[in-house]
């Protein structure tokens, strides 16, 4: 049975992650519309939101460790508010994208310290905890994609920072209540059971490292397809609202992918699985960005989807099916998929500004690089079967 305190973290995850979508995935056609953006400038826009992701997140895990998950997630609220209060009064490009940065700082203080105290004394449990925190976040996420243009258009570009205010002044209620739950229940809190059985350590380490090599590279993919997602609109004529609806389809493949692997769980420390899931990441990229109908952008984002559920997986559930320092191994994980967050777009941003006449040279050099990372992966394995052998 699920405690009363980690049910509402979960509400407040749900909440969290549609508040993070409607911002921070439609800032790019706020950016377009209100300032003139194009591909690079957006594109830039995001490397500097992932660039002060990792520093950030990695530091939010250690000081969720260090001074307690919950002081560290009214932080975070608290930063959150004070920069979209910021981006309803200043005007000009330079001053948003300081905003972004801000609340990227806020958001990646919540994270780290919201994956520990869901894993946090989960014991045999933790695929169950971890498994519902994935579809949790990624039903948000998806929610949030596929309503939020269509609301921007109704209630106009201005919602694009009162809403997710308004929804981060819920959370604080939830967390307060979430709080006073969790000392609770620690107050009676009986002896721990032990973590889900896993291979040798050797091997788990090996996984573990894997899927961080792993993470970061989905989230290039990703923060690569988003900022672009407005030109993608512009080249089939869909609107604001159709390109919400018709780009969100691989987020809820993404949120199948969690239920379908928290209920099932053969693809736990199989390189197969992990493996497989990459190449169909780069093989569904490519048709994501450069798809000339409707049909093929679904179909290329049901891969997609997919593909980065069981990475993202990986990656979390590997961190936390650890004894200690769970904290800060969540700040890894996330810190992980801010290095994708800045490479992906940095990358592609570079080889616009350089190559900006050669056609679909963003898909192409980003797609490179998802093969060099997949070959990183490869490496990672052989090296351990080889140095097993000596």
């Amino acid at each position: 049975m699920i405690s009363p305190a980690k049910i509402l973290f979960y509400l407040f995850e749900l909440i969290n992650c549609y508040a993070a979508v409607y911002y921070s995935n439609f800032l790019f056609f706020y950016l377009r519309r209100t300032f003139g953006f194009g591909e690079v400038e957006n594109l830039l826009t995001a490397a500097l939101g992932g660039f002060v992701y990792i520093i950030a997140a990695w530091q939010g895990g250690k000081l969720a460790q260090r001074y307690g998950c919950i002081r560290m997630i009214y932080m975070g609220c608290c930063g959150i508010i004070l920069s979209l209060t910021l981006g309803m009064v200043l005007a000009t490009a330079t001053a948003q994208i300081m905003v972004f940065c801000l609340w990227t700082v806020g958001v990646c203080f919540i994270w780290p310290a919201l994956e520990t105290l869901i894993s946090d004394r989960a014991g045999a449990k933790l695929a169950k905890m971890v498994g519902i925190y994935n579809v949790t976040w990624a039903a948000g996420g998806a929610l949030g994609y596929f309503t939020a243009g269509v609301l921007i258009e109704k209630l106009g570009m201005a919602s694009l920072f009162w809403l997710p205010l308004g929804l981060t002044v819920v959370e604080l209620a939830i967390l307060s209540c979430a709080a006073r739950w969790l000392k609770k229940e620690n107050d009676r809190q009986c002896n721990e059971e032990p973590l889900t059985p896993a291979v040798c350590e050797a091997d788990a380490k090996q996984f573990l490292r894997m899927a961080w090599i792993a993470n970061p590279f989905s989230y290039v993919a990703i923060n690569t397809v988003i900022p672009l997602i407005p030109s993608i609109a512009e080249k089939l004529s869909l609107s604001t609202g159709m390109a919400g609806i018709v780009c969100s389809l691989w987020m809820f493949a993404r949120l199948a992918a969690f239920a379908a692997f928290w209920r099932w769980t053969g693809w736990h420390y199989r390189f197969r699985w992990l493996a497989g899931s990459f190449l169909l990441l780069i093989v569904c990229f490519f048709g994501f960005l450069m798809s000339q109908s409707i049909g093929l952008l679904l179909v290329a984002q049901v891969g997609f989807g997919l593909s980065i559920g069981l990475i993202y997986y990986s990656s979390l559930y590997y961190s936390m099916n650890v004894t200690e320092n769970q904290g800060s191994n969540a700040g890894l994980h996330e810190a992980m998929i801010g290095a994708g967050l800045f490479i992906g777009p940095a990358f592609g941003a570079a080889t616009l500004y350089f190559v900006p006449t050669a056609i679909g040279i963003g898909a192409w050099s980003v797609g490179g690089l998802l093969c060099a990372g997949f070959s990183g992966l490869l490496f990672v394995k052989h090296y351990r079967i080889r140095s097993d052998g000596d």
